[in-house]
């Protein structure tokens, strides 16, 4: 089986080897593939929340091949997102996502002290979204002071990185309250968890839940569960937190639940039944973070679960044609139609199906940590 693994990593390999160097000559930021070329960003420019995940790939295909062209395409790509400090009024809690796996992932292949400096002040910035009121705050808008969201789980990675690189516990301590603050006010009973969240920016009182790219209010978006899975798991790894632990369990085993026959993940496990609207980007995150949380627990259903997931990507929407840019397909940014995407290919998506690869196989750096 783990040879199948290997062969579509290599194929993934080849394809982008490419299909990369395109991307390259027009000096982008590939956000997804669309009609047989990169489409940029939706929203933002280069700091769109999504631009650190075409370096992650690069670097991840260089941490399996060795091909020098993905290290200079993931350096290409990761000065551009440094620029984005400068301009700064559209950095937000994503900087998790576009530094760590940008310039912490050079650093972490390649020992660039200039891409440790780098990722060290992406954690400043993130740590500065903190409020002591107990979270992290999202957005920057005037009206979304006290909005906090599942997706920052995954972020803290950068914080609990930032703290054992600098030897300062500040940042560990802030990754720490807003675990809390997420753990007590977005997981439900049945281990489904909210997108939005709002709070009192003064008090820290939870105000009310905003639907956000799920398909309604108190419903479960699907990649939503999967940050959160993915999320509590790094959380339990970085902290040995046995509640954090306790509450990726929670959402993994809610999210087996809802695991197709085919293996794909509809977009929200509330829709319609007679809806066919699907987001493979949370499938793959969901393996990768079943991969992990199986290493924590050594419960084999949970790596079980996560190659039901990938095998399900591999034989129905992985895509290696040269018809196309990207590899995976039906790949949904939100329920309702936001204009970031819906059933077409999205770069994230790529690189959490490369992880997930990459983990079978054994290759994967492990950026995360």
């Amino acid at each position: 089986m783990q040879d199948s693994y290997k062969a579509a990593l290599e194929q993934m390999t080849e394809k982008f080897q490419r299909t990369a160097r395109l991307a390259a000559e027009e000096n982008i930021i590939p956000y997804k593939s669309e009609h047989g070329t990169w489409v940029t960003s939706p929203y933002d420019g280069n700091s769109w929340w999504t631009g650190g995940f075409w370096p992650a790939l690069m670097f991840q295909l260089y941490a399996f091949s060795r091909d020098p062209f993905f290290l200079e395409e993931g350096r290409r790509v990761e000065a551009l997102l440094v620029e984005e400090f400068r301009t700064y009024q559209y950095l937000n809690h994503d900087v998790g996502f576009m530094y760590l796996l940008s310039c912490g992932a050079d650093y972490k292949l390649t020992g660039n002290t200039q891409s440790r400096l780098d990722t060290l002040h992406a954690a400043s910035l993130l740590m500065g979204r903190f409020n002591p009121a107990g979270f992290i705050r999202a957005w920057n808008s005037p009206q979304q002071t006290g909005f906090a969201i599942i997706d920052c789980m995954m972020n803290l990675s950068l914080l609990f990185w930032a703290s054992r690189e600098s030897q300062d516990p500040r940042f560990e301590k802030v990754a720490r309250i807003h675990a809390d603050t997420t753990m007590r006010e977005f997981v439900r009973e049945d281990g489904s968890v909210s997108h939005i969240i709002e709070f009192d920016p003064e008090s820290g009182k939870r105000m009310k839940e905003h639907p956000g790219q799920g398909y309604a209010l108190g419903s479960s978006w699907s990649r939503g569960q999967a940050w959160g899975l993915y999320g509590f798991t790094l959380a339990a790894r970085n902290t040995g937190n046995p509640e954090y632990l306790a509450t990726a369990l929670s959402i993994a085993r809610n999210f087996c639940r809802h695991i197709r026959p085919d293996g794909l993940t509809d977009c929200d496990f509330c829709q319609p039944k007679e809806e066919e609207r699907l987001d493979n980007i949370a499938g793959a995150v969901a393996a990768c973070g079943l991969m992990e949380l199986r290493f924590l627990t050594s419960e084999d259903a949970f790596m079980d679960a996560a190659r039901t997931l990938v095998d399900g990507l591999l034989d129905h929407c992985a895509d290696f044609s040269d018809a196309s840019m990207g590899i995976l397909t039906h790949c949904t940014a939100s329920y309702h139609d936001d204009g970031a995407g819906r059933h077409t290919n999205i770069t994230y998506g790529d690189y959490f199906l490369a992880e997930a690869l990459a983990k079978l196989c054994g290759t994967d750096p492990m950026f995360w940590i």
